[in-house]
C-alpha cells in the first residue's frame, strides 16, 4: 500500500487554490496540471515566454563572447586547430545532451531540474540519496559560476584600463577582487529589484548579443591582420608537454565546454515560464543551435587573427588578448573601448542570468529541505514573488569564494573549474537515470517533447561525451612534477568536488536524510 502523505489530506478548497494560483501567476492549463502532478505550489510569477527564455539561455551561455575570453586553455593545449575542432565537436555533442535534458524538462518542468529528474527516474533504491548529492553539486556548480563571471568582467576592465592608461597601476589581486565584489552585488541587486523586467531585458540583450557578434566579426574580418588558413586549421599545440597532442586537445576541452555549459539554466526557470513543458525544450535547443553557429564562426575568426601564438599563451600573455587584438585592428582607443564596453554589457547580463539560475536552484532544493536553514532560504514573500532569501545566500557564498582571490589565484581557479565538473556530473546522473529506464523497458512519463525511438542513441552519445568532459575537468594545465610550484600547478577541483560530496554525505547521514523531502514522494500518480 502506498504510504499516506500530508498533502493527501488537503481539502478540495486547498487543491483548487493551487490550481487558481498557477493561472493567476501567468500559467496555462498544462502548467497547472504539471505542478499538480509534481505536488508543487506556484509561488513565482510566470513572466517568461519563448523569446525571453531563448534570450536567457543564450545570454547565460555567451558562447561567442567566451570564445574570445576563455580560449587560453584550449589554445595552450590544442592550439588553433585543436580548439576549433574541439569546439565543433562539443557543439554537436552538446546538442545531443540538451535534447536529452529537454526531454526530461518536458516530463518534469520544475526549478529543481536535475535532482528532481533523478528523484523521479533513478532506480528506487538510489532515488533519495543520489538526488540529494546531485542537489548539493548543482548548488555548488551554479554558485561557483558567479565569481567566474565576475572575474571575467573585472579582467576585461583591467585590460582596458591598462591599455588606455598604462601607468595606472591597475591589476593587483585585491583590485580585481574588489571589482568582482562590485559586479556580484550589482547583479544580485538587479535580480532582486528588477526581477519583473528580467524577461524584457533578456529579449533586448538577445538583440545586443546578435548585434555584438556581427560588430566583432566584421571588425576582425575587415581590419585585423590574418594568418594563412594552413596555420589555423593544421596548427596543433601541446603546451603542457603531455604524451600526445590528442591528449592535450582533450585536456583543452575545458575552454569549449565552458562556452556551452549551463543549458539547464532554462530548466531552473521553468516555474517562471508560460507553457513550460513545450516551450522550454525548444528554447534550449534553439538557443544552443544559434550560439553554436556564432561561437564556431567567432573562434575560427579569432584564430585567423592570432599572428603569434607564443604571445597569446606565453609567460607575458594577457588574460584577455582580445582587447589587444581589437586595438591592433582598429588602432583606436575609442573603438576598442566601445567594443570592450559592449562585451562588458553582455557579460554583465550573463552574470545576471547565472545569479538567477543559481538562486532558483538553491531555492528549489531548500524547498525540499535539502540545505541547512531551508525553511528560511525557501521563503518567498507573496508581494515579491521572487526567492530573495535564496538570492542573498548566493550573494554571500559567491563573495566568500571570490575573497579567496586575495590570497591564492590557484585556489580560486580550482573553485571556478569545479563548476564545469559539478554540472557535468548532474547531467550524467540525470540522463543516466532515464537511459536506464529505457534499457529496462520501463515506460516514461507522457511528454509534449519526446525523442521517441532516437532517445536511446541520443542518451548514449550524450553520456559518452559527458564522461569524457567530466574526467578531463580535473586535469591540470600541465603535468605536475613536484617541486616548489606543485601546489599552484595542481588542479584542486577534484578536492573541492570530492569534499562537497563527502560533506553532503555526512549531512545526509546525521540528519539531512530525515528532513530531505525527495521530490518523488510528492508526485501524484495519474
Amino acid at each position: 500500500m502506498k504510504p499516506e502523505r500530508p498533502e493527501d489530506h488537503r481539502s478540495i478548497e486547498e487543491l483548487q487554490e493551487d490550481k487558481t494560483a498557477v493561472q493567476l501567476k501567468g500559467g496555462t492549463y498544462e502548467d497547472e496540471r504539471e505542478m499538480q502532478r509534481m505536488g508543487k505550489t506556484q509561488e513565482l510569477r510566470r513572466n517568461f515566454k519563448f523569446i525571453g527564455i531563448v534570450g536567457f539561455v543564450s545570454i547565460l551561455q555567451s558562447t561567442w563572447e567566451n570564445t574570445l575570453l576563455a580560449s587560453f586553455f584550449g589554445l595552450f593545449n590544442g592550439g588553433p586547430a585543436g580548439i576549433i575542432y574541439c569546439t565543433i565537436a562539443v557543439w554537436i555533442f552538446m546538442m545531443c545532451m540538451i535534447a536529452s535534458m529537454g526531454e526530461l524538462a518536458a516530463m518534469a518542468p520544475t526549478a529543481g531540474a536535475q535532482y528532481h529528474f533523478i528523484s523521479e527516474f533513478a532506480p528506487r533504491s538510489m532515488q533519495k540519496p543520489l538526488s540529494y548529492i546531485v542537489g548539493w553539486l548543482c548548488c555548488l556548480g551554479w554558485i561557483s559560476g558567479i565569481p567566474a563571471c565576475g572575474l571575467q568582467l573585472a579582467g576585461i576592465i583591467g585590460e582596458m584600463v591598462n591599455l588606455t592608461h598604462p601607468d595606472a597601476g591597475y591589476g593587483l589581486a585585491w583590485q580585481a577582487t574588489l571589482a568582482v565584489f562590485l559586479f556580484i552585488i550589482l547583479t544580485v541587486c538587479f535580480n532582486i529589484f528588477f526581477a519583473q523586467h528580467l524577461p524584457l531585458a533578456e529579449g533586448i540583450v538577445l538583440f545586443l548579443h546578435v548585434f555584438g557578434f556581427f560588430a566583432f566579426l566584421l571588425t576582425l574580418w575587415i581590419m585585423a591582420d590574418h594568418v594563412p588558413a594552413k596555420e589555423v586549421f593544421t596548427n596543433f599545440h601541446n603546451g603542457g608537454g603531455w604524451p600526445s597532442t590528442g591528449l592535450a586537445c582533450l585536456i583543452g576541452l575545458s575552454s569549449p565546454i565552458w562556452c556551452f555549459i549551463g543549458p539547464d539554466a532554462g530548466a531552473h526557470m521553468s516555474e517562471e515560464l508560460k507553457d513550460a513543458s513545450i516551450q522550454l525544450p525548444k528554447a534550449m535547443l534553439w538557443a544552443t543551435f544559434g550560439n553554436g553557429i556564432m561561437g564556431i564562426t567567432m573562434i575560427i575568426t579569432f584564430c585567423f587573427c592570432i599572428t603569434d601564438l607564443d604571445i597569446i599563451i606565453g609567460e607575458k600573455s594577457t588574460d584577455f588578448p582580445i582587447i589587444e587584438i581589437i586595438y591592433g585592428a582598429t588602432g583606436s582607443y575609442a573603438a576598442t573601448c566601445i567594443l570592450g564596453g559592449l562585451l562588458i554589457l553582455l557579460l554583465f547580463f550573463s552574470t545576471v542570468t547565472t545569479v538567477a539560475s543559481a538562486s532558483r536552484q538553491v531555492w528549489s532544493f531548500s524547498r525540499d529541505r535539502g540545505l541547512p536553514f531551508s525553511a528560511w532560504i525557501c521563503h518567498v514573500r507573496p508581494t515579491w514573488e521572487i526567492p530573495v532569501n535564496a538570492l542573498l545566500v548566493c550573494l554571500s557564498v559567491a563573495l566568500v569564494l571570490s575573497a579567496i582571490n586575495f590570497g591564492s589565484n590557484a585556489a580560486l581557479n580550482a573553485i571556478l573549474s569545479v563548476s564545469n565538473a559539478a554540472l557535468i556530473f548532474s547531467y550524467i546522473a540525470s540522463i543516466g537515470s532515464v537511459r536506464l529506464k529505457r534499457l529496462r523497458g520501463e515506460p516514461l512519463l507522457p511528454s509534449r517533447f519526446s525523442l521517441g525511438k532516437w532517445g536511446g542513441p541520443i542518451n548514449d552519445i550524450s553520456l559518452a561525451f559527458l564522461l569524457v568532459g567530466f574526467v578531463f575537468s580535473f586535469f591540470p594545465l600541465a603535468p605536475v612534477t613536484g617541486g616548489p610550484t606543485w601546489a599552484s600547478d595542481f588542479n584542486w577541483a577534484i578536492i573541492i568536488f570530492s569534499g562537497t560530496c563527502v560533506l553532503a554525505g555526512i549531512w545526509y547521514a546525521v540528519g539531512g536524510g530525515r528532513t530531505y523531502v525527495a521530490p518523488v514522494s510528492l508526485v501524484k500518480e495519474d
